[in-house]
């Protein structure tokens, strides 16, 4: 579904035309083109490499959604050089913009399956475009539920979207937070507190998972107990990816290149070497 590339090195520029503060830390933006072309397709989990000029690149996942088509959408956390003078820019200002690039989460093969969707903090970013696209074609599934966690209701992302998405008949949300702040009515703990008493068949599911990696070890740890196979199980890994291309080996996992392979692997695929300290 990605856009065929002349030069996949070669950034275009895009302007920025809207910046949403989501945490103090983080931000999304909504971009579209300098020159009048038409707006690359993507599919859910896919990213782009966005450039500063003079500065760097990095790669963000893109967080819109698939069937809007009329903008680039990135939830970007301001943690390193490059994020942190992004985090700067103001509406109008240009960002070079290189792909999408990489594979999807499985959205069309979970048609008619339940799925479990887990995220912790920055991880629901990639994940929210493929809550837009089951949304867009709920009757196609079965149950879906989103549990999310973060450190602090302050770092929770999309809170809107949420609440709307919470209010909805056709998704189950549940939300949690490490450490509570005044006013907080919701629940206290880590995010794999709700997957054994989810409501979902597991001979019959899909889940789909991204966040910091010792949430997703104990998140496969729990979805086994439940009964998941490890193909059925789906992680976003995006880590030390610089080309985009499978070029610089920087993102090279074993016998796989993150950002040409992946970033999406079923887990049967890399449970051999996920989590181990030296990889």
């Amino acid at each position: 579904m990605s856009a065929v590339l002349s030069d996949p090195m070669a950034p275009d520029p895009w302007r920025i035309e809207r910046i949403h503060r989501e945490t103090p830390d983080t931000f999304t933006m909504e971009l579209k083109p300098v020159a009048e072309s038409t707006v690359p397709s993507f599919a859910p989990g896919q990213f782009n490499m966005l450039y500063v000029f003079g500065v760097g690149e990095v790669p963000i996942s893109i967080s819109g959604d698939p069937l809007a088509g009329k903008s680039l959408v990135h939830t970007v956390r301001a943690v390193g050089t490059v994020t942190k003078v992004m985090c700067a820019l103001k509406r109008r200002d240009v960002l070079g913009v290189r792909g999408p690039f990489g594979n999807h989460w499985p959205v069309q093969e979970a048609v008619g399956r339940d799925v479990v969707i887990v995220a912790g903090g920055l991880g629901l970013a990639p994940l929210r475009p493929v809550l837009y696209q089951i949304l867009a074609r709920r009757e196609q599934y079965g149950r879906v539920l989103l549990l999310y966690g973060a450190r602090t209701p302050a770092d929770l992302l999309y809170q809107r979207e949420l609440e709307n998405w919470g209010a909805c008949s056709d998704i189950e949300v549940q939300v949690t937070v490490d450490h509570a702040s005044d006013g907080w009515r919701g629940s206290v703990g880590v995010v794999t507190r709700f997957i054994p008493a989810a409501k979902f068949d597991p001979l019959d599911t899909i889940a789909l998972v991204c966040g910091p990696e010792v949430m997703m070890r104990f998140t496969l740890l729990e979805l086994q107990k439940r009964g998941l196979a490890a193909e059925q199980v789906f992680l976003s890994l995006e880590r030390n990816m610089k080309c985009a291309i499978g070029f610089c080996g920087h993102c090279q996992y074993v016998p796989v290149f993150v950002c040409k392979d992946g970033p999406v692997f079923s887990f049967d695929r890399v449970q051999g070497w996920f989590g181990k300290r030296e990889i």
